[in-house]
């Protein structure tokens, strides 16, 4: 809004216009909401509080409780929103359609102390510039038939119910763990672990596969690397031992040299 309403020298009236143009989809303020826009930025330098209208919107109010209810609580549904607000799901849906929907994605918790020992890692890393050319990170992952594919928003629009179906093999149930490295620009792997991923299993995978995984490596490379792994869940004290063997502290993980 404020882009358009200086594209447009201020003129509040061909702002109105120009953001139609622009976005005939979206809700249209108001000149007096252009106005009132760039006077709060102006004098306050933040957009904090702003309420927009929109011409011709009879139920603004309604729009606006229900905007603020599901920014406050993005991830109730259409209908609990309703309950709250004691309207009609149907009104609710009519509003919150205009917003996008945005998949949820897992990530890693931190706790206080983590903190402090990342940033001594970033300084030690920042230390040596050519320092990630010579670090081999690794990781693992799961494959399934029922975690690969989420029907869970999956949809169908049409006039009537096609009584869509998707197919699922899932009395045919798989899983495996692949193993994967990064060196430089270089990929490799991906290597397929067989069985349950125990700490025996890994050290044996180290002892017994490692060193032929790595033969593509250029021999200059392979005696300045550091290896990096996680550390979960396969860090038993026979593993250590072996990497400090292996990497005379030129590992990175739980437990190790660079923590």
């Amino acid at each position: 809004m404020i882009y358009v309403y200086g594209f447009c020298d201020g003129n509040s009236v061909h702002a109105v216009a120009e953001y139609q143009r622009r976005f005939p989809n979206r809700r249209i303020p108001t000149q007096r909401v252009f106005t009132r826009v760039y006077q709060t930025l102006r004098d306050t330098g933040t957009l904090s509080g702003v309420r927009i209208a929109a011409v011709g919107d009879v139920n603004d109010g309604l729009s606006e409780s229900t905007v603020q209810m599901v920014q406050s609580s993005p991830r109730a549904s259409r209908r609990r929103v309703a309950r709250r607000l004691r309207v009609p799901h149907t009104s609710v849906e009519n509003t919150v359609c205009r917003l996008h929907v945005y998949q949820v994605r897992r990530v890693l918790h931190l706790g206080p102390g983590d903190f402090p020992h990342r940033l001594e890692f970033c300084k030690w890393l920042n230390g040596s510039r050519q320092l990630h050319r010579y670090t081999l990170f690794t990781d693992e992952a799961q494959f399934n038939r029922n975690g690969v594919n989420n029907t869970h928003n999956s949809h169908v629009w049409e006039d009537e119910n096609p009584h869509a179906t998707v197919e699922s093999n899932f009395q045919l149930y798989f899983s495996v763990k692949v193993w994967c490295a990064v060196l430089d620009d270089q990929l490799i792997g991906p290597f397929i672990l067989k069985g349950r991923l125990t700490g025996e299993a890994y050290l044996r995978f180290l002892q017994e596969k490692f060193s032929q995984i790595l033969e593509d490596v250029p021999l200059n490379k392979r005696g300045r690397m550091y290896f990096q792994h996680d550390g979960v869940p396969h860090s038993p004290r026979e593993v250590t031992n072996f990497l400090n063997y292996r990497f005379p502290r030129q590992w990175i993980g739980s437990g190790s040299p660079f923590n």
